[in-house]
């Protein structure tokens, strides 16, 4: 098992309102209690993003499913195996995610899995993530699919999302180290630590390619 290169904070040993959230994220996780035990080092940092998450991701004005379709090509985008490694709840549950979905996300474009709305937002995630030039297309492509203030709530969760997962794919973090028991949002075939090292040891497991958009094939 991975030694994170920031060492976790026990949660225990933190205050009541965040032992609360700690258990949130051991229950319903994105984001899981690793992460946040890296957080917890600087309060405020922990619950800037706790607090940041919650009402642009889990709530908001834009649909969760696609904010989660996002989240993921963000994940398959910059290899961050602990962001990538996890499914929201509520997404599945509401059916608004399956796992095949998650299956084309780097070359959404030429995928019939989604429609023109979800390929907009994540040809959003994909300017975002690669650094791409846009044109007035691009803006009337998204602001055909979306409200201003989705646009707004939706761009704002992709940088967040980015940045973050651009942070942790550094720190050598991996899930089932802290509140350890606890298989909340884990994605099918990482609910457990054994059932994780199985995955993870698989030859088509998804962190061992660099992903290669359809553009970049086809160069």
């Amino acid at each position: 098992m991975k030694s994170p290169r920031i060492s976790y904070v026990e949660p225990a040993s933190t205050d009541a309102a965040m032992q609360a959230e700690f258990a949130r994220c051991a229950r319903e996780g994105t984001p899981r209690p690793e992460s946040q035990a890296i957080r917890a080092h600087v309060p405020t940092v922990f619950w800037s993003f706790a607090n940041a998450w919650r009402d642009t991701f889990h709530r908001g004005i834009a649909d969760h499913g696609i904010k989660e379709l996002c989240r993921l090509y963000v994940s398959r985008s910059v290899l961050c195996e602990f962001c990538g490694n996890q499914r929201s709840i509520k997404a599945a549950d509401a059916g608004a995610v399956i796992e095949d979905d998650v299956k084309d996300l780097i070359n959404f474009e030429t995928s019939t899995r989604y429609d023109e709305r979800q390929k907009a937002a994540l040809a959003y995630a994909e300017a975002i993530t690669w650094d791409l030039p846009v044109d007035d297309a691009f803006w009337a492509r998204l602001h055909k699919q979306f409200s201003e203030p989705e646009l707004v709530e939706i761009g704002f969760f992709i940088a967040l999302t980015m940045g973050q997962q651009r942070w942790l794919r550094t720190l050598n973090i991996e899930h089932h180290q802290v509140l350890v028991g606890t298989g909340g949002s884990m994605a099918p075939g990482f609910e457990t630590e054994a059932a994780l090292q199985r995955s993870k040891s698989d030859p088509d497991y998804w962190a061992n390619q660099r992903p290669k958009r359809t553009s970049e094939a086809a160069e």
